[in-house]
């Protein structure tokens, strides 16, 4: 079997996805001992990241290919901003923030940062690295929310529907689609090519570990 140029991605950034298995905050969620204030950060400001990953999707769909690839990431656009963002509203309620004072969330500079990175490679780079760019978010979720499922459920509700929702089936669908269209459009690539999608994946993977360590601080604006 031909090795796949998603697995060598994920050898590539494997010191950075160990290290967001290890954070306190991801532990946290497994085991039930997060504080509230730290998840309810990483809510609001995931809550900004989703609006401009749906952007992203969008303008995905703008530049895809073909029109099967157009309408799945149309689709993933529609199930972020009904499904997921939904399920966001859920879980500020049930830490005491209503879906006005989450409207009014301002994005932190880590939030700001990786957004701007991702629409940025979006709008300069080619599709693949959009693709590449992306897929950390979604791949990595999967992965974390199957390897704290596998530990147990933790006692506190929204941490246990938090983990569920990322370990689900079909959200490791998602991802393994994802990885399959990166790994055509990586299929013949020149090595200056590859090496623009190595660089969009690790920086992605980067911003991944920092939005964790950025929830964990209770990161803001310092001025």
């Amino acid at each position: 079997m031909a090795a796949r140029f998603t697995d060598h991605l994920r050898a590539l950034a494997d010191p950075i996805w160990r290290a967001q298995h290890e954070h306190p905050f991801v532990r946290g969620i497994g085991d039930g001992t997060l504080r509230e204030d730290r998840f309810r950060h990483w809510i609001e400001q995931d809550y900004c990241f989703l609006i401009e990953y749906c952007r992203l999707f969008g303008l995905a769909a703008a530049r895809a290919p073909d029109l099967a690839t157009l309408e799945r990431f149309a689709d993933l656009l529609q199930a972020t901003a009904h499904g997921e963002m939904e399920l966001h509203r859920a879980y500020a309620h049930s830490c005491g923030v209503d879906a006005a004072a989450l409207e009014r969330t301002a994005p932190g500079p880590t939030t700001r940062a990786y957004t701007d990175f991702l629409l940025r490679v979006a709008a300069t780079g080619d599709f693949a690295e959009l693709v590449a760019a992306l897929l950390p978010c979604m791949w990595g979720f999967s992965e974390l929310g199957q390897a704290l499922a596998a530990r147990g459920a933790p006692a506190p509700p929204a941490y246990a529907q938090w983990i569920a929702t990322y370990a689900d089936p079909e959200f490791a669908a998602l991802a393994a689609w994802c990885r399959d269209l990166l790994d055509r459009l990586a299929a013949g690539a020149p090595p200056t090519q590859r090496a623009r999608l190595e660089a969009a994946f690790l920086i992605s993977s980067r911003y991944e570990y920092l939005f964790w360590d950025a929830s964990y601080r209770l990161e803001a604006w310092p001025v």
